[in-house]
């Protein structure tokens, strides 16, 4: 289960070609958060042009991460396969499409068909840059440059704040997504032009049997399944306030102005940006601490929706620190992508960061629904947001019960005599060394 010598050795290819590569790559996913994030201020205009409630706009979040969850197992698989140079140019390319559609769209329906395309597009992209890290840099560099890549990405939920309100108020609707989509679908001549492969890191074309085999040997390691869980907590509830809840939250629930919920709605995405690097180096130079950041950050997390639900509005600086904590969730969540990096074989890792992208994804979907619903049924969104409090005690429940397993296998392998990436010291919580780790 541990990663081998290879895997762990240093990229082949020259430093220069790689940033070039990486950079670019990175403006992909710079600009599927974008797209991602458009109807965190749009929504209010969402309403009024499609004449729907707020289960129904829900719905369009929804589908858009649901079909991005579905996605990542198939991209990992894809990527393993062709290569990110391909999967990214087709990802910029659906994703302009998708919302060169939305801008056109007048009807629910084809606004959900477009918001589903630009899932796909948006699913291609993360995994692919992921792939390219592991590829062209070495596994100290790994989580260092996979969290700068997410905190650079995130910058396109900075730009789908308070500057696309400013666009939107200036060219109205349709102008502004024809504007951005054109954009970004001009943009797939850039990454067809300089991203790169590594020669030979593709794998062959793999028929049904294999490709089911693949994922169960990748679904079977308990690092993958804790990778799963820490991502599922630490990624939805961010994700669930800035894509969709947080600006109807901020102005209707807790009678912010627009133009300042914007702002603070912006703190989830600074935050992270800011978080992102530094998550990166400590984890990069300290892997042993991550599981105890993610722990730490879950239980922070509840303690932030403790003392925000306690309050009928609460204070606006209550909201902000609160924002702020929640931000911390995408920095810590590639925390995932390094559990991923450790435990499989390169030649895996691509459907592994795949099944673990799946964890916080889902919960995003199922999330952002499930506040939709309360709040159509119940009505307040201080009983609605109670459903991520739900999610988030689920995850930190599930993820600690994988941290323990996965710790049971790399005990046993350090008895062994077995290389693994981490050295871990048997505490009394660990599993006792006759009970079996079940995977189950």
């Amino acid at each position: 289960m541990a990663a081998t010598s290879a895997d762990l050795g240093p990229p082949s290819s020259s430093a220069r070609q790689a940033w070039l590569i990486w950079g670019v790559a990175v403006i992909t996913y710079l600009a599927a958060v974008f797209h991602r994030g458009t109807l965190g201020v749009a929504g209010p205009l969402a309403i009024e042009r499609f004449e729907v409630g707020p289960a129904a706009l829900s719905a369009f979040t929804v589908l858009q991460v649901g079909v991005y969850a579905a996605m990542q197992i198939p991209t990992g698989l894809l990527v393993d396969r062709f290569g990110s140079r391909r999967v990214l140019t087709a990802a910029v390319l659906l994703l302009g499409c998708g919302q060169l559609l939305f801008a056109l769209a007048t009807s629910y329906p084809m606004g959900l068909l477009a918001r589903g395309v630009l899932g796909v597009g948006d699913a291609l992209t993360w995994v692919s840059i992921l792939r390219l890290v592991a590829t062209r840099f070495s596994a100290r560099q790994y989580a260092l440059v996979a969290t700068l890549s997410a905190a650079l990405g995130a910058l396109g939920g900075v730009a789908a704040t308070f500057p696309l309100t400013a666009l939107l108020g200036a060219l109205g609707w349709t102008w502004t997504f024809l504007l951005v989509g054109g954009i970004t679908a001009a943009y797939a001549a850039v990454t067809a032009g300089v991203v790169r492969d590594v020669p030979g890191t593709t794998s062959r074309g793999e028929d049904a049997g294999e490709i089911l085999r693949k994922v169960r040997s990748a679904w079977a390691i308990p690092g993958t399944r804790l990778a799963f869980w820490a991502h599922f907590g630490t990624m939805f509830v961010p994700n669930a306030l800035s894509l969709l809840w947080g600006y109807p939250y901020l102005v209707e629930g807790v009678g912010v102005p627009p133009a300042t919920a914007s702002v603070v709605l912006s703190l989830l995405i600074i935050g992270q940006v800011a978080g992102g690097p530094l998550i990166g180096a400590l984890i990069g130079r300290f892997p042993a601490c991550r599981m105890p950041i993610v722990l730490g950050y879950l239980t922070g997390n509840g303690l932030a929706w403790l003392v925000l639900l306690s309050f009928a509005r609460p204070p606006l600086a209550v909201v902000c620190a609160a924002f702020l904590v929640f931000a911390m969730g995408g920095p810590v969540s590639s925390i995932a992508f390094a559990l991923v990096r450790d435990y499989n074989p390169i030649s895996q890792v691509g459907t592994a960061t795949g099944i673990a992208n799946v964890g916080g994804h889902s919960a995003t979907a199922l999330s952002v629904l499930s506040v939709g619903l309360v709040l159509e049924l119940v009505g307040g969104y201080r009983v609605a947001l109670l459903a991520l409090v739900a999610f988030l005690l689920l995850s930190a429940f599930r993820t600690a019960v994988w941290w323990r397993r996965t710790r049971a296998a790399v005990l046993t392998a350090q008895d062994r005599g077995d290389p693994v990436p981490v050295l871990v010291r048997r505490r009394r919580w660990d599993l006792a060394e006759s009970e079996p780790a079940p995977v189950a």
